[in-house]
């Protein structure tokens, strides 16, 4: 019988961020297929001895999807390693039409995006109450053009929480965007690099008008999320917008209010 091919999420670098069961498809595979100019190789390190081993980093699509079937006629498990979340920037429809055609069986395995990792290095939170509750995960256009419509120009007019991803070579035209938006000069924005690599992760704090300079400053030039937010800094404000959740005098079917909170808020 042919093996089934398993799309697993890598996570944003930190081997230790795969998932628990991404991780035992790598302890099971036969053969793992794994992109190495973006996921660390010491993912890699929890295959079992024998397994087939295979760097992506200098293969076309065809030349992918001909490994993968190649290696579901030998082994009952093959892995596809990407990076962050395989439907995300990660060209998985185009990988699995073929498989899906040659009647070979496949599944995803979710993996930790390079945006959570992002603002959990910096410490920061992607939304908060009465500031932003969206979150719009975005790139800027390069050789890949953007829809009619998803101009970061466009997205960004809604002052929300922008990851954008792939465009750190681009710094300029986030720049150039977000002003024609309305944004601030003193609009502070986060770029992290390499978010949980071990020992080569940098995060730079800046504003629109200078976040530029700073990442040129620290030699920044790719694997680098680009953050723009109404929460950034919101550790500092001196007061916030209380959750509703968690305070007293907001009950739900776990929790009822207490009748103080409820008079106070009365």
């Amino acid at each position: 019988m042919a093996g089934k091919v398993w799309f697993v999420g890598a996570g944003p670098g930190d081997p230790e961020l795969l998932t628990v069961k991404g991780r035992r498809l790598l302890e099971e595979a036969g053969a793992i297929l794994f992109a190495g100019s973006l996921v660390d190789q010491a993912a890699t390190l929890f295959a079992p001895p024998g397994c087939e081993i295979r760097d992506s980093k200098d293969m076309t699509l065809e030349e992918m999807s001909a490994w993968l079937l190649d290696q579901t006629a030998r082994h009952a498990t093959v892995v596809r390693l990407q990076t962050g979340d395989p439907g995300l920037y990660g060209a998985l429809v185009e990988m699995t039409r073929p498989l899906t055609a040659a009647g070979i069986e496949w599944a995803v395995v979710p993996g930790v995006s390079s945006a959570f990792a992002s603002m959990a290095a910096a410490g920061e939170t992607l939304t908060l109450p009465e500031v932003t509750q969206t979150v719009i995960l975005t790139r800027v256009a390069g050789r890949t053009p953007m829809p009619a419509g998803e101009e970061l120009e466009a997205l960004a007019a809604h002052r929300t929480t922008l990851c954008i991803f792939l465009s750190i070579t681009l710094l300029h035209e986030v720049q150039r965007a977000l002003r024609a938006a309305g944004w601030a000069e003193d609009a502070p924005i986060v770029v992290v690099q390499k978010a949980s690599w071990p020992g080569e992760e940098k995060i730079v704090r800046g504003t629109l008008a200078d976040i530029k300079k700073r990442c040129q400053a620290e030699k920044i030039a790719s694997q680098a999320m680009i953050i723009a937010s109404p929460t950034l800094g919101a550790a500092d404000w001196p007061t916030l917008a209380r959750s509703k959740l968690y305070d007293p005098a907001f009950g739900h079917r776990f929790r009822k209010a207490s009748a103080a909170s409820e008079e106070t808020s009365a």
